[in-house]
């Protein structure tokens, strides 16, 4: 089994930046659909941004959209989620999670935390006003 370990999660202003990695303990030849999801307090978790690794068809939760990217980076073995123009309500723990999916279509409208085999520990990201 896969491990997945992020790391990147601090504290910063309204408008400042970071940049999130999840490191894999080996290659996930085997997971084609990769995410990102944010875990507030007493909230349900949320897709924040998923990427179909044949052809890195990306997609984003609307309100980050512009200011989120999502990457992968296959010499390093990592999955990257660069923020900027951080706000707020961008603030919560971080997860990264891998499965497979037959395609691109059914990974981009995975949005559910159960559709997804593999996850990380988080890390937590505070943005304040």
């Amino acid at each position: 089994q896969v491990q997945l370990i992020e790391s990147g999660g601090g504290s910063v202003q309204a408008g400042g930046s970071l940049r999130l990695s999840c490191a894999f303990s080996r290659y996930t030849y085997n997971h084609n659909c990769m995410a990102w999801f944010r875990q507030t307090p007493g909230q349900e978790g949320e897709r924040v941004a998923v990427i179909y690794t044949a052809g890195a068809r990306t997609a984003y939760l609307d309100s980050v959209k512009g200011r989120f990217t999502i990457s992968q980076d296959h010499a390093k073995n990592t999955l990257n989620l660069q923020m900027t123009d951080l706000l707020p309500e961008d603030s919560g723990t971080y997860f990264c999670a891998i499965t497979w999916t037959r395609d691109g279509g059914l990974c981009l409208r995975a949005s559910a935390s159960a559709a997804f085999s593999d996850w990380g520990q988080g890390t937590q990201v505070t943005v304040a006003s």
